[in-house]
């Protein structure tokens, strides 16, 4: 009964996985064409501004590319980082920094994690719980750096970072990546 429920449990979280489709009867997805052993690319796209949209920026995880908002809640550039101090094993990382007076707003990519298993043991001390059916953590630091991930595809998990006094971004900055990725 627990291993039936654990797969429920994981398909429920991560729709589209070819085992899941196969237990309900449905077609397998076709192949996104994600090499897991391709190196996590950084690129800056801008995009044309209809009314509609904003220029973004592209993190990218092998082929498959993350837009951010080249400049979020009105906040200058600070700079890119490359590692996540919180996460328990190694993974690669691309990211960017943004900055208002010393508060900072971290947005990337963390890259490699293939399983909702894996994801799901990144933090030590975080919480599990759900973003848009997909498996996401929430963590603190000892610093107060407020920080949310989900995993957005296998492969690639979105993850943003606030000091307090820029934490109320996340949500809103959350969504408008999900809504982004979704399109």
């Amino acid at each position: 009964m627990r291993r039936t429920a654990a797969v429920l449990l994981v398909c429920g979280l991560m729709p589209g996985l070819a085992a899941c489709d196969a237990l309900a009867g449905q077609a397998p997805p076709t192949d996104t064409g994600t090499d897991a052993d391709s190196r996590p690319a950084f690129s800056a796209s801008p995009h044309p501004e209809p009314d509609t949209q904003r220029r973004t920026i592209a993190l990218a995880c092998g082929s498959t590319e993350v837009h951010f908002p080249a400049s979020p809640a009105g906040l200058a550039r600070a700079g890119s980082f490359g590692r996540l101090e919180s996460l328990r094993r190694r993974t690669k990382v691309r990211g960017l920094t943004w900055l208002r007076d010393d508060e900072r707003l971290y947005v990337g990519v963390v890259c490699g994690v293939r399983t909702a298993e894996q994801f799901v043991t990144l933090v030590p001390r975080s919480t599990l719980s759900a973003y848009w059916g997909r498996p996401a953590l929430h963590w603190t630091t000892r610093n107060g750096l407020r920080n949310f991930m989900w995993l957005e595809r296998p492969g690639t998990a979105i993850y943003i970072g606030a000091t307090p006094g820029l934490a109320a971004e996340i949500r809103p900055l959350a969504s408008e990546i999900a809504q982004s990725v979704a399109q």
